[in-house]
């Protein structure tokens, strides 16, 4: 992955962070909590293709399970997010623009259910039942709903985000540059020698019929 990627990418996962464990997690709503690292991941992996949502899947997820007040198995969190970054990324369009707003919508309804779905039965693998008392209808309805509310609000603007660190305006610009000084050196270089090779044929030309008219001349007073 590029820098600009890398570091897009660790900032809006940390700032997600910061708002899902300080504010999301506080407001108490009932059933699940709006998942907005999760958008986060979603939104990328509609730019950056199925390897680069995974890895930024993996990476938000894995830091997720680190972040206090974590009360689940380190890695749970990031193998769900890996893989939820992965499919989303198939999803991708050409050039990471998406044409009309059904399908990241379907896909976040998607990734909502898909994501809640996965992490029980990773849980129950473990031996975390806790869905099962919470109530895994209930979940998945507020989970869907809530990061359907959400994600207007969010994976527009973080798709623009990364469209605009990947088309990176100031390297384009600077390539450009370099191009554009490169042809016009070979151009007017090119001009100049063949400017001068013709300026020297024709002051040679000249020369000789001067000569030449000198020496009629001189024929002519003989």
């Amino acid at each position: 992955m590029r820098f600009n990627r890398i570091l897009l990418s660790a900032t809006l996962v940390v700032v997600a962070l910061v708002i899902q464990v300080s504010v999301l997690a506080r407001l108490q709503l009932p059933g699940a909590v709006p998942d907005l690292m999760l958008l986060v991941v979603l939104a990328l992996a509609f730019v950056y293709g199925h390897v680069g949502g995974a890895l930024i899947g993996f990476g938000a997820g894995l830091l997720a399970d680190l972040a206090p007040p974590a009360d689940h198995a380190a890695g749970r969190y990031a193998l769900v997010l890996c893989v939820i970054g992965y499919l989303a990324g198939l999803a991708r369009p050409e050039k990471g623009q998406m044409r009309s707003a059904f399908v990241p919508m379907a896909v976040v309804v998607g990734a909502a259910l898909g994501s809640t779905l996965l992490y029980a039965a990773v849980g129950a693998l473990v031996g975390d039942t806790s869905a099962r008392h919470v109530g895994l209808a209930g979940l998945l309805f507020t989970a869907a709903v809530y990061d359907l509310l959400l994600a207007p609000f969010t994976v527009p603007l973080i798709m623009f985000l990364a469209r605009r660190a990947e088309n990176d305006p100031l390297a384009e610009t600077q390539s450009s540059g370099g191009a554009d000084v490169a042809s016009g050196w070979t151009t007017t270089g090119t001009g100049l020698r063949i400017g001068g090779q013709r300026g020297g044929m024709r002051l040679r030309a000249a020369r000789n019929r001067a000569a030449r008219a000198g020496r009629i001349k001189g024929v002519k007073r003989l």
